[in-house]
């Protein structure tokens, strides 16, 4: 009996060594050699200041700034450390009351716009953490936006141009604009 317990446990060691750290540690060491911006949470920054991540959304609720989708984490919108979707159904009263005061919030931000709202600035994704947005939710909002600046529609469209990311690879999902990219545009024109 001593002799299959000392066995087992010699076997946990080993395993806890191999997988609990001599691998975490090679595909770290990896991920930093390879991607090293990527494998450090994607910073962005103002200076020499980190002001967020190309991963997670801010919560921009100004109106001289491109909204993000809305987040659906707690208790605070983009908590990273509480990622999740809100799990409410399409026939959840809940759900509706919130499309529906986003809807409301998205119009009265800007009340001539009469362009259909894009389902990702009114339903919050998964993760709840989205940093981008469709190219349709962007130009959506940027008559909103140019006239919260008093910037020419046409400057806002073409910063809105330089900052959608193509498909991936051509093929997969769809183009997209990462929000903090392009506020961080917007503040430097």
């Amino acid at each position: 009996m001593k002799s299959i317990i000392r066995s087992c446990l010699g076997l946990f060691i080993l395993l806890t060594v191999i997988t609990g750290v001599l691998y975490p540690v090679f595909v770290t060491g990896l991920a930093k050699t390879l991607f090293p911006n990527k494998a450090s949470g994607s910073i962005v920054y103002k200076g020499d200041q980190a002001i967020g991540s190309e991963l997670i959304g801010q919560n921009f609720t100004n109106a001289k700034y491109f909204w993000g989708r809305p987040s659906a984490t707690g208790p605070q919108p983009y908590n990273a450390t509480a990622s999740s979707g809100s799990n409410q159904g399409p026939l959840n009263p809940a759900l509706v009351d919130a499309v529906k005061g986003r809807i409301e919030a998205l119009q009265n931000a800007d009340p001539a716009n009469k362009q259909p709202i894009p389902m990702d600035l009114v339903t919050a994704s998964a993760s709840g953490l989205d940093p981008e947005i469709s190219l349709q939710a962007a130009q959506y909002q940027a008559s909103r936006v140019a006239k919260a600046r008093k910037m020419n529609i046409e400057k806002v469209s073409e910063l809105i141009v330089a900052n959608t990311q193509d498909r991936q690879w051509g093929i997969f999902g769809e183009p997209r604009v990462n929000v903090l990219k392009l506020n961080l545009a917007l503040d430097g024109s």
